[in-house]
């Protein structure tokens, strides 16, 4: 479970709270401000998007709360595994250990070279599939970037009612303008809700996609390159030598160093 997502957010919170002194918290509610904010950033978002991408926006929610789910050092230990049976038995010796992979990438590519397919198509399939995903993946992140455009934009909105009806008021006796002090407030806090929507919030989630987004990708040129490898005989050892330069320095050390204790 990643939990730097709620770790920040509650940070970030509470950093805010200590500002504000728990004394002075309530001046900093205002429920038709929220409603402004909230609710024009909602509004504005689905004007922006058809359904069928506003409904992974649930889904969205549980990738950045689950863990790492490529794990490249186990996926290149996988891809060394085969290359070994391949060299011992054949390609097609990979076609049980293709079917019991549970990724469909994985076991597509591991299929394609045990049915003998050409490597530049096994490569152009391949590359073609993780663009399409990547671009699918941009287009789940920008919908919280749009999210955090709007925020303080809606934020801006509020301040301007709240503006307006505080100069309405100064035209009335001395009853209509002791509401100003609550128009202002609603002028003020919209912009300060709308920040915190967007910098807190919005803008994170974005970022957080887009790793995660970056993790699938590695894993998927791990197994292009191993795959291709496999296809080409390429020796097991130089094999891992090659697919840990995917990695950082850490990992190809940590990789490399478990080879040699194995020996």
């Amino acid at each position: 479970m990643d939990i730097t997502s709620i770790l920040g957010v509650l940070i970030g919170a509470a950093l805010i709270v200590q500002g504000i002194t728990f004394e002075k918290l309530g001046n900093f509610w205002d429920p038709a401000s929220l409603l402004i904010v909230v609710g024009g950033t909602l509004a504005a978002v689905i004007a922006s998007y058809p359904l069928n991408k506003l409904k992974s926006m649930g889904k969205h929610m549980g990738m950045l709360m689950s863990g790492k789910k490529f794990e490249a050092a186990s996926t290149i230990d996988q891809l060394i595994d085969m290359a070994q049976i391949a060299r011992k038995n054949g390609l097609l010796a990979l076609e049980e250990k293709a079917n019991a992979l549970q990724d469909p990438f994985f076991k597509q590519a591991v299929m394609l070279v045990v049915d003998a397919v050409e490597a530049e198509k096994v490569r152009e399939m391949l590359e073609g599939s993780v663009d399409n995903m990547a671009a699918r993946h941009e287009d789940c992140a920008g919908i919280w970037d749009k999210a955090s455009a709007f925020a303080p934009a809606f934020g801006m909105i509020g301040t301007l009612v709240g503006l307006i009806n505080m100069l309405k008021g100064l035209n009335l006796d001395a009853g209509g303008a002791s509401d100003i002090g609550e128009n202002m407030s609603v002028a003020m806090i919209t912009t300060f809700y709308g920040c915190i929507l967007a910098n807190l919030l919005f803008s994170p989630i974005a970022k957080k996609l887009r790793i995660r987004n970056e993790e699938e990708i590695l894993y998927k040129q791990l197994i292009i390159e191993g795959v291709l490898g496999i296809q080409t005989g390429d020796n097991p050892k130089s094999l891992k030598e090659r697919l840990v330069t995917f990695l950082d320095t850490k990992q190809q050390l940590k990789l490399l160093e478990s080879e040699s204790g194995g020996e």
